[in-house]
């Protein structure tokens, strides 16, 4: 063994009692409150890859989407064909704000959407309930931020997970939150006139 794999062995055997201590100290288990937030892409993707896990391990969940209407995408098609058995999805939004331009009806749309996201939130069978694009609802006024605050901190299930996705997520939202990302826009196809793709936005 040469003096770089000597150094490099010694370096990670101190890094793995290191880890091995910091490890022994998380003995906690607890259901998240999950926010995925900022103007990159990737939130609604990453909260998808967390429901294909639930369901890997056999853990009932469902989703709520409150903005996106009837366009087909790729993961409610695998999810309604395949595990609707382990996940429900409920599609309760009609489009895009400025799609629909009809405040009244999204403010209807995003408040039937809330109350179903409560009665899925409750339920004692559900481990983890994604509330997609959620954050938008709140920031357009739809639906009242203190409220959902209110019922995450004081309702919600020990443990059941709960993730809220969507830009601009607010601040109350962001400090009840246990994990809370950002993504941060770096580029986007958009900029150089690439559309929405089969496989990447749907």
């Amino acid at each position: 063994m040469d003096d770089m794999t000597q150094r490099h062995k010694r370096k990670m055997e101190k890094k793995k009692v290191a880890k091995d201590k910091i490890m022994a100290t998380k003995t906690l288990t607890k259901g998240l409150i999950i926010v995925h937030t900022g103007k990159g892409k990737g939130k609604s993707s990453a909260a998808f890859g967390m429901v294909f896990r639930c369901i890997a391990h056999d853990m009932p969940c469902a989703v709520v989407q409150f903005i996106k209407g009837g366009m087909k995408t790729g993961e409610r098609d695998l999810i309604q064909e395949h595990f609707s058995a382990i996940c429900q999805f409920y599609t309760m939004g009609e489009g895009f704000t400025w799609e629909t331009q009809d405040r009244e009806r999204d403010i209807d749309m995003a408040q039937a959407a809330w109350k179903k996201a409560q009665e899925l939130i409750l339920s004692a069978r559900l481990r983890l309930v994604l509330l997609d694009e959620i954050n938008i609802a709140i920031r357009y006024g739809y639906l009242d931020e203190d409220e959902i605050c209110a019922f995450l901190s004081d309702c919600k299930p020990d443990d059941t997970h709960v993730i809220l996705t969507g830009r601009n997520a607010g601040k109350k939202l962001l400090n009840i939150a246990d994990l809370a990302t950002e993504m941060t826009l770096l580029s986007h196809p958009f900029r150089s006139g690439v559309k929405a793709q089969i496989g990447i936005e749907f």
